[in-house]
């Protein structure tokens, strides 16, 4: 494991999801550029309830920067090529602005 901060947009909405135990938890995926401006997918998980509220806050493509735990991982694409990806559980949320009505 790795802790880690990612900042990028989020790539779709963010959903709500139930675990086996009742306990709810959301995912989303969060598209950030690396040095190299190549693309990595970040496949977000929070548990954190003020985290939960934030991520669905947001709408595609807004910009998102998260703190957690992070874990490589690969993945190979519909032409075989091999690409990079993360895995984050993340603990903390910074967006740009708060819409508040």
């Amino acid at each position: 494991m790795i802790d880690g901060l990612v900042g990028g947009r989020l790539y779709g909405e963010a959903q709500i999801r139930t675990g086996q135990n009742g306990k709810r938890f959301v995912t989303c995926k969060v598209r950030a550029t690396t040095n190299d401006g190549d693309t990595i997918f970040v496949n977000v998980i929070a548990f954190d309830d003020d985290v939960q509220t934030a991520l669905l806050a947001l709408a595609d493509a807004d910009s998102v920067a998260l703190s957690g735990a992070l874990t490589p991982k690969v993945w190979t694409d519909k032409n075989g090529l091999i690409k990079p990806a993360m895995d984050m559980v993340a603990h903390k949320v910074l967006v740009g602005y708060r819409g508040e009505g």
